[in-house]
């Protein structure tokens, strides 16, 4: 079943959670954490990714956080797979995660190919896809 990694559905509960809020305001990863229950040290780590992906930008002190520094109708989900996992494109279908050779049945497989388009159209609705509209 294709779905996305922890890591990236917690990325996208906080672009969403900076998003819906004031321009501007600041966010602190406790904030987001207590709210929507999410672990702290790993929401911590992704924060980071964001920041240094700029996504988000981050304030120290006392009053620090975190603040959305992009407009969220730019940013596409599949910039966010990137900053999170590394990689923009989700694979379905395992013979495309590795190599043919990883497939025992590769040669033979009667569904490689239906499988591969729709991991194209996947990857394409992701591309296009703003995470403003994902939250509209």
């Amino acid at each position: 079943m294709f779905q996305f990694s922890k890591k990236v559905e917690y990325a996208l509960i906080a672009i969403r959670h900076m998003t819906v809020g004031h321009r501007g305001q600041i966010y602190t990863t406790k904030e987001i954490s207590d709210k929507y229950q999410l672990p702290y040290e790993l929401l911590a780590k992704i924060m980071q990714k964001l920041v240094k992906q700029h996504f988000i930008l981050s304030y120290q002190g006392v009053n620090g956080g975190y603040v959305l520094s992009r407009n969220p109708a730019e940013i596409r989900v599949s910039e966010v797979i990137n900053a999170i996992e590394g990689k923009s494109a989700v694979t379905i279908v395992a013979c495309e995660a590795g190599t043919p050779d990883d497939c025992n049945i590769h040669t033979t497989c009667t569904i490689k190919n239906p499988l591969i388009k729709l991991q194209t159209n996947i990857n394409k609705v992701l591309d296009e896809l703003t995470v403003l509209e994902m939250f509209s």
